[in-house]
């Protein structure tokens, strides 16, 4: 996926690095797309069996604005 237009290019690239950690592991520990995406929050239905497009997802709940885990304190 390209860096989104209302993203900032570094912000994402930290984003999708961390995902792409994040679901290697949950990979290699015998995870499933769904279980990633549940860890973070996010919904599981009619989740893709991708792992591709569930980092992409991933990333962009990481990188956007409206994600509650961002705000400040």
């Amino acid at each position: 996926m390209m860096t989104p237009n209302n993203v900032n290019p570094a912000q994402w690239e930290q984003s999708i690095g961390y995902a792409r950690a994040v679901c290697a592991r949950m990979f290699r520990d015998g995870g499933k797309p769904t279980d990633a995406l549940k860890a973070f929050g996010l919904a599981a239905l009619d989740a893709p069996k991708d792992w591709a497009v569930v980092v992409d997802r991933i990333a962009t709940a990481l990188a956007t604005k409206s994600n509650p885990r961002r705000k400040a304190a």
